[in-house]
């Protein structure tokens, strides 16, 4: 998914179960979404950010302070 040390390890099939189901969302003032999602196999939450078509993946990286 990255050539990121850190973001190596983010499966792109917990992404997309992210922009099928998060746990929360929020819009940015630039018009893209945040989207939080728990990998359970990870035991840690992955933040989506996408562009403002709802699809299209900006970012992706596991979210250390994300709070539920």
């Amino acid at each position: 998914m990255s050539a990121r040390p850190d973001r190596r390890d983010i499966d792109p099939d917990h992404v997309q179960e992210i922009l099928r189901q998060p746990y929360r969302r929020e819009m940015q003032a630039d018009g893209r979404s945040r989207l939080w999602g728990y990998v359970a196999d990870r035991r840690r939450w992955l933040r989506v950010i996408v562009e403002p078509d709802g699809e299209t993946v900006h970012n992706a990286f596991w979210d250390r302070k994300f709070r539920p």
